[in-house]
């Protein structure tokens, strides 16, 4: 069973686990206001155009960088801020990661959705804390964590109190440095929750260049039509303008210029399947 559940409200409104295809997308981080604003804005028209619903995501703060001297964001007052002020300009709903339960709370307050990241899926009060905001959870699986483990995240969330919760797949750990992602894991994840599919994270190469992680995002097209016809409710998917000078997971990300293309194919690998 899927557990369904909606996410915004208004025109703007995402149905999660009701069959129609959703996107979650944005840059990885927040590098300015004017370039969060101008990548929801940019991502809002092509999906307006193709009438996929849509979240827009970024990071205030990227607290699992692979070095002590990368970019982490403009951190929780001021990202929320930015966070809170597309959400308010667009009518979209926002996404953002949490680390820390103290976070959770004033989080809550600017966005519609709160990130488990990978690396914390485990963490039990901080998954306690987000599910206590009343706010939509999506857990992102560990890249060390087998597909059924993963119910246990969503049985501390719904025995928490909150049932509006999803779970994104975003590739296994295979050897050093590297990801690959195991489709059985996307039928079994969606018998615990609405599922989604990381199309940017899934071809990341994890710290495999000097202390940032490499990525293959020629690839990425072909696993979300993968994962799409495998069934899941939505696509996750890191969108740059200029992924070259991204301050954050620029070489796995997806060109804005090909959002488009590949939402065209998301759509009708979905169709054919329905």
């Amino acid at each position: 069973m899927t557990h369904p559940f909606d996410i915004g409200k208004g025109a703007h409104r995402v149905e999660a686990g009701r069959g129609k295809l959703f996107l979650i997308a944005g840059p990885c981080v927040i590098e300015s206001e004017t370039h969060a604003r101008t990548m929801a804005d940019a991502i809002q028209r092509v999906t307006a155009d193709l009438r996929v619903p849509y979240i827009f995501k970024a990071s205030y703060d990227k607290a699992n960088r692979t070095s002590l001297k990368s970019f982490r964001g403009p951190g929780l007052k001021e990202g929320c801020r930015i966070l809170r002020a597309i959400g308010e300009s667009t009518g979209l709903p926002v996404l953002t990661d949490v680390h820390s339960v103290d976070d959770c709370a004033p989080v809550a307050e600017a966005v519609d959705v709160l990130q488990i990241p990978a690396f914390l899926c485990r963490q039990t009060d901080l998954l306690v804390a987000a599910a206590k905001t009343g706010r939509a959870i999506n857990v992102k699986k560990g890249q060390f964590v087998a597909p059924w483990d993963m119910r246990h995240a969503v049985e501390k969330i719904r025995e928490s109190g909150n049932s509006r919760v999803s779970l994104t797949e975003r590739g296994a750990s295979f050897g050093y440095n590297n990801l690959v992602v195991d489709m059985r894991s996307l039928p079994v994840l969606r018998g615990f929750a609405p599922v989604v599919f990381d199309g940017t994270h899934s071809v990341q190469t994890p710290s495999a260049a000097n202390g940032v992680s490499g990525g293959q995002p020629e690839f990425i097209p072909v696993l979300t039509r993968a994962a799409v016809a495998a069934g899941v409710d939505g696509v996750f998917l890191e969108v740059h303008d200029n992924p070259a000078e991204a301050k954050s997971d620029g070489a796995n990300a997806l060109h804005l210029n090909n959002l488009k293309s590949v939402l065209e194919q998301l759509l009708a690998v979905h169709a054919a399947v329905k």
